[in-house]
């Protein structure tokens, strides 16, 4: 057996298949949690998961807007005590305000540049650590920008001003009255909080996401029985929905639940007397893409108790 119980039960709470279904996946992709999740859901066992729905890493997002530039930065911690740790907050803040002159998205220029207070972004850093007790790190950092309109900012459930665990950013690029921006903005980037998109738009979604969506799909068809002919249609079909349901121009509006986001700005335009273009968005939800170790806590009570 190459997994362990911890793995079932990873495998459990991440497909919402039973414990027989992911000892039996597991046992046919040698422990290997992300193919068996795979094949739990060719058979119709699990749902499509969506791993940053599962926060694997403790800290803050920041985010922060000049105009019509904007960015988003992560900085993680080992606790959620220390997200709400005063120095800690101000870091995030100070750092976030500091990435809106750094170019390229690169973590590194941002460690190596001007802290408000004296020193590098990475001092300050290595300052926190020594001085909480705690590692962190700057983990990821991406800035939008627009030739004329607005960025607007949003924070769903902040910690404080600017910070929490989902940060959004929306650029809109338009001639349109910056009031009529905000509001379009902050709409859609409640939507995108909600709704998780993967891309602006079908063009720009991972084609390695594609293929394993292909790849599921095609095993789905196969085992439908029906003639090549309709497979490779239903294959298509498959593929078509699963674009439509996570690029953002094309998902439906959440607030009302029958719009496609496209036609939502371009809705907004004409009220506004100015199209209005959706160019870019940003969704940092704190841990995205990061697991944390399953562990049995019963397990590791007893072999504290036990040493």
């Amino acid at each position: 057996m190459a997994y362990t119980a911890a793995d079932v039960k990873n495998l459990r709470e991440r497909s919402g298949a039973g414990m027989m279904d992911c000892k039996k996946a597991l046992d046919e992709t040698g422990g290997d949690i992300e193919a068996a999740i795979d094949a739990l859901r060719a058979k119709g066992l699990a749902a499509a998961a969506k791993k940053s729905s599962r926060t694997a890493a403790e800290g803050l997002v920041g985010v922060a807007v000049t105009g019509t530039k904007g960015v988003a930065v992560e900085v993680n911690s080992e606790t959620d005590f220390v997200a709400k740790n005063d120095q800690f907050q101000d870091f995030v803040r100070k750092t976030t305000e500091v990435a809106l002159g750094v170019a390229g998205d690169d973590v590194e220029a941002l460690k190596g540049a001007a802290y408000p207070t004296g020193g590098t972004v990475g001092d300050a850093l290595t300052n926190n650590v020594a001085t909480i007790g705690e590692n962190q790190q700057v983990r990821r950092m991406k800035t939008v920008e627009v030739a004329q309109g607005l960025v607007v900012p949003y924070m769903h459930n902040a910690a404080a001003p600017n910070l929490g665990k989902i940060g959004v950013l929306v650029a809109l690029e338009s001639e349109a009255p910056a009031e009529a921006l905000e509001a379009l903005g902050k709409q859609i980037a409640m939507h995108i909080a909600a709704a998780f998109p993967l891309a602006l738009n079908a063009e720009d979604l991972d084609a390695d996401l594609i293929a394993r969506e292909r790849k599921i799909a095609e095993e789905k068809a196969a085992e439908s029985g029906k003639p090549e002919a309709v497979q490779a249609k239903m294959v298509e079909g498959a593929i078509a929905k699963y674009a439509k349901e996570n690029a953002l121009l094309s998902q439906v509006f959440v607030m009302d639940n029958k719009t496609p986001i496209q036609q939502v700005v371009d809705q907004a335009g004409k009220e506004a007397g100015a199209k209005i273009v959706l160019k870019d968005y940003v969704r940092f939800q704190l841990g995205e893409g990061i697991e944390k170790e399953v562990t049995d806590f019963a397990a590791e009570v007893a072999a504290a108790v036990a040493g």
